[in-house]
């Protein structure tokens, strides 16, 4: 591949990755409305309905999220009444969450979210676990990547 072919758009991996993360979230958007949520608070709620309590730091981890960028997240689902969060008795550093009984209601109610979002991209469950397996794979070795100090 030449140098100007290796700019085009069509040649990149990156960009059609992007617009469709682009246009998944905002779809997600539309069907998380109703709830009054955002695609970026669903996925908080979703780590929560699976794991129950977490700590900040557990959540911020598992969700790639830093902590600055969680926090305001959380006091938004804490204002709705979906969450709690409590310094923990044994430390009073590390921040607990935890969904709320109106948290939990949530999880029921918008259970079918996650169905409408498969049919928007159209594709068939081998296909959606195929692509599920690259992207964590391509996300685990840009994790290695950084982790290794490249760039």
């Amino acid at each position: 591949m030449t140098v100007k072919d290796s700019l085009k758009l069509r040649n990149q991996t990156g960009f059609p990755v992007y617009l469709c993360a682009k246009e998944l979230y905002n779809e997600y958007n539309s069907l998380l409305e109703p709830y009054g949520l955002t695609y970026t608070q669903m996925i908080v709620m979703m780590y929560l309905w699976e794991v129950g309590d977490s700590s900040l730091k557990e959540a911020s981890d598992a969700l790639l999220l830093d902590p600055s960028t969680l926090t305001p997240i959380l006091k938004r689902l804490e204002a709705k009444g979906y969450v709690s969060r409590e310094r923990s008795a044994g430390d009073e550093r590390s921040l607990i969450i935890r969904p709320t009984e109106t948290g939990m209601k949530l999880r029921e109610a918008a259970s079918a979210v996650p169905g409408e979002a498969k049919k928007i991209l159209g594709l068939t469950e081998d296909e959606e676990k195929t692509l599920r397996s690259l992207i964590y794979k391509a996300l685990d070795n840009i994790e290695r990547n950084k982790n290794n100090g490249s760039d």
